[in-house]
């Protein structure tokens, strides 16, 4: 009994493995300092890969709220528990207050997640702390960045281990008839930007209002207004057949798209759109059952604003009993499947508002030397 006692416990280095696995990304930064073999092991971009997509199978996604003012603060929820279940994420001391008084977030993919910042982007890991500086456009160079309006999309090409900054502009100072909107993408692998050919599209919207693309199916959606047929629709772009194409908003559907935007509602494209005239002010949901196909978009939720004690413009995401969690301007809320609130919290309430995206923690890097901890 007492040799048994003394004898170390021995585990497969197969079982090590498959245990640290299933490890959040916090713990496995602390435990590299365990031994050499471990650091090894958790540093292997393989590694990194099987424990994303682990993650990405079994965890919910998380939410990050940023303050849009310096010096910026971070927290982030794991929306299926309390809403103020916060934990602070690692801070943007990349970002120098006095060059980017303001950031937007352009949306989030493997882990990352893609700011605006001023004159440029930049791409960050908030569970590792990882970023990159990413120029805008040379494009930009030649006009005034005010005269521009921007369609901004962001996401990853698995054929060449790649993460892609799409960017969608027109200039605002031409007429109707002669607005030309064309699609460029920044690769991080090439580090160049490049227009994509036959893309001078008829699309622009109605506002200066930068506009952030919903990736969903491997394509990236925006709301846009075709200006050669004065119709709203839905600009998708498709990054296995590298094309765009049209999918039209439901027949009944009467919002206006500076009130209105896109997300995943469980497994479906989903549309949310406000109703500021109605007494109360609404907001309707409607979810594109079969994807692409026109005749499948449901009305699922009118939902009172008024019920729910906040006004909430933006439905982000919903939990796997099926809630509905919002965000808008810092604040946050949650409601049934009926619509009646469950809870609400506000973030940076004294920092006017914040930035929010949905995120999945991971120990990805980036395909290039320069990226930055």
């Amino acid at each position: 009994m007492e040799t048994m006692m003394n004898t170390p416990l021995y585990l497969p280095h197969e079982l090590i493995i498959q245990i640290l696995m299933r490890l959040p990304v916090k713990s496995l930064i602390r435990f590299k300092c365990v031994c050499k073999l471990w650091l090894t092991l958790i540093s292997d971009p393989y590694f990194a890969n099987s424990h994303f997509e682990l993650t990405a199978a079994t965890h919910t996604h998380r939410i990050m709220f940023i303050s849009t003012s310096p010096p910026y603060q971070t927290q982030s929820i794991d929306y299926e528990a309390s809403l103020r279940s916060a934990s602070a994420s690692p801070s943007l001391n990349f970002l120098l207050p006095q060059t980017h008084p303001d950031i937007e977030i352009i949306g989030s993919c493997r882990g990352f997640i893609l700011l605006h910042c001023s004159s440029e982007f930049h791409i960050w890991n908030p569970s590792t702390g990882v970023h990159k500086e990413i120029p805008l456009s040379p494009n930009d160079s030649h006009l005034d960045v005010k005269y521009l309006c921007y369609l901004y999309g962001f996401a990853y090409d698995q054929s060449r281990d790649d993460y892609l900054v799409f960017s969608m502009s027109y200039d605002t100072t031409l007429a109707n008839d002669n607005i030309s909107s064309h699609l460029e993408f920044f690769s991080l692998r090439d580090n160049t930007w490049k227009e994509i050919e036959g893309t001078h599209l008829p699309y622009m919207h109605n506002s200066d209002l930068l506009r952030v693309g919903s990736l969903f199916n491997g394509v990236i959606h925006w709301l846009a207004f075709r200006n050669d047929t004065s119709m709203d629709v839905i600009v998708a772009f498709d990054l296995k057949e590298w094309k765009v194409l049209d999918i039209h908003l439901p027949d009944e559907f009467e919002g206006e798209l500076d009130d209105s935007g896109l997300w995943v509602f469980g497994e479906f494209l989903s549309l949310w759109a406000t109703d500021h005239f109605d007494r109360k002010g609404t907001v309707e949901i409607w979810v594109m059952k079969e994807y692409k196909v026109h005749s499948s978009w449901i009305k699922t939720h009118v939902v009172s604003l008024d019920d729910i004690h906040i006004l909430i413009h933006s439905p982000l995401c919903s939990t796997k009993s099926g809630d509905i969690i919002g965000a808008d301007d810092g604040k946050v809320v949650k409601y049934n499947d009926k619509g009646q609130w469950l809870e609400s919290y506000c973030y940076f309430n004294d920092r006017g508002g914040s930035e929010v995206a949905l995120y999945v923690e991971s120990l990805l890097s980036l395909p290039a030397d320069n990226e930055q901890a």
